[in-house]
């Protein structure tokens, strides 16, 4: 236990990126205010500048170690729209195939790897427990070596179309770099079938071990993890989720239909909104204006990632995973869940959907088809390419401008955490005051108000921006004594 005026979690831990939680109490012991601070910058949309359109796809990978596909996939479909060429159904099909793939290993390494610690080994546990060796302790060496096994297979495949799966070279403006072979069919099935068993074992994973104990439903539900805001998440045509194409839907705190728009027409509804204590731009609903971090009725707020995809649609495009989504939301009180903890739940339906869709893409005689390109034509005048899709973390966006010859002059990239980093913000420091009273501090309490943020599975590599694009240098001069004789700033 431990009484101070400032408490510092530095560094936070189990996300993408770097950051830390600074909590300031009153004389009483009790939070007054809890910032949730990302100190570090990536000038991607900076750097961008002057290189060649085509370049995008694998500069924009190197973002995140963790989601490459994500920035790989969405800016193949932003030079798709820069050099106005339609690819072809083939080439569709084996994007989306690659990108469900990719979200079953990605979501399930949050489950088990990043996540997952604080429920199945428990949010209170030793701190040296709160891992996938802790994981492994819990559920048992089978389980985990079951995991790994799965995740490698599924990224073997993305390696197969991709050439490597951390930087994957498979976009191209137009369609893609390779196909499927037919010989190799069988083996894409096989994965694929034993993928959805995995999804199923994971669903049983998380109600054998977190909903089966009460006092973990009763942490999901609990007030000092709840914020009533905007969702928004990508749709089909039938309002269901989806992760590679559709319309973005944003719904009110109530869950009606508050917009839904084709991605050309993103900058109506997003606008971004800076504070001086963090390089995070934090995204709200232009038409209603910035409004501070609050939510309720009126917002501007908004999330994205699993649950909010979840709340922005109506439903689920596979019937396994609308089966386990109907079973949420009963359980939770009904649509929209506005629980930040139940992502966790969230994202278990998501991997269920996303090995379900999987299957139905496999069985699809056209995934084996040759034609897997319309090559476009070369740029004669300055061009505008946007792409948009659903990162694990949420929708992600990548906006290039670019001159006659196709060299970048501008670049806009708005990444899923970036869209949640006002709610995170927000829900750093309402369990922090839930949490914190009188100044009595124990690692495990901290450990809770960390789950805030690490519901929404955050990455601050992708997300961290300066407006506009640099960062101040400082260099202070110091004599022998230790006194500065000089401070010099550039704030070019």
């Amino acid at each position: 236990m431990r009484t101070e005026k400032k408490i510092t979690i530095d560094p936070i831990t189990r996300l993408e990126g770097h950051g830390k939680i600074e909590i300031f109490l009153d004389d009483q012991g009790n939070v007054e205010r809890a910032y949730f601070m990302v100190p570090e910058l990536r000038g991607f949309e900076v750097f961008c500048k002057g290189r060649p359109a085509e370049d995008m796809p694998q500069i924009t990978s190197r973002i995140c170690g963790v989601c490459p596909t994500a920035h790989h996939m969405v800016s193949t479909k932003a030079l798709d729209d820069l050099y106005k060429v339609e690819p072809t159904p083939t080439a569709k099909k084996i994007r989306e195939l690659v990108y469900n793939i990719f979200m079953v290993e990605d979501h399930a390494l949050h489950v088990y790897v990043l996540g997952g610690p604080d429920f199945i080994v428990g949010p209170d546990a030793p701190k040296e427990q709160r891992n996938v060796v802790g994981v492994i302790g819990k559920v048992g060496l089978e389980v985990g070596k079951k995991v790994i096994s799965m995740r490698r297979k599924l990224r073997d495949l993305i390696t197969y179309l991709g050439g490597k799966v951390i930087h994957p070279v498979l976009g191209l403006p137009g369609g893609v770099s390779k196909g499927i072979a037919k010989e190799e069919l069988p083996r894409f099935k096989e994965v694929a079938k034993e993928a959805l068993e995995f999804a199923q074992f994971t669903l049983e994973v998380f109600k054998n071990i977190v909903l089966s104990n009460q006092e973990y439903v009763k942490l999901i539900t609990s007030d000092a993890y709840y914020h009533k805001t905007n969702y928004m998440g990508l749709v089909d045509e039938n309002n269901c989720v989806n992760f590679y194409d559709g319309k973005l839907r944003v719904v009110d705190p109530n869950g009606n239909e508050f917009a839904k728009f084709h991605i050309h027409n993103y900058l109506e509804y997003i606008a971004e909104h800076v504070e001086p204590w963090s390089y995070d731009k934090f995204c709200y609903i232009r038409p209603l204006g910035w409004k501070g971090f609050v939510d309720g009725d009126g917002t501007s707020i908004y999330s994205v990632a699993p649950l909010a995809r979840l709340n922005a649609s109506d439903g689920m495009a596979t019937p396994l995973a609308q089966k386990a989504m109907n079973e949420m939301y009963e359980t939770l009180g009904g649509k929209p869940v506005h629980f930040t903890l139940a992502n966790h739940w969230a994202r278990v339906v998501e991997i269920l959907y996303a090995a379900e869709r999987i299957n139905e893409l496999l069985e699809d005689p056209e995934i084996t088809s040759t034609d897997i390109r319309n090559i476009p034509k070369p740029l004669k005048e300055p061009s505008v390419g946007i792409g948009v899709i659903e990162a694990p973390r949420g929708t992600l966006i990548h906006h290039y401008e670019t001159d006659e010859l196709g060299l970048i002059q501008k670049a806009n990239l708005i990444v899923a955490t970036q869209n949640n980093s006002a709610r995170i913000a927000m829900s750093v420091e309402k369990s922090a005051k839930a949490l914190i009273k009188n100044g009595i501090v124990n690692d495990g309490l901290l450990n809770m108000i960390e789950m805030a943020f690490r519901a929404y599975d955050p990455c601050h590599g992708c997300a961290t921006h300066s407006l506009p694009g640099t960062i101040p240098l400082v260099a202070t001069i110091y004599n022998s004594e230790g006194k500065v004789i000089k401070k010099l700033v550039n704030n070019s």
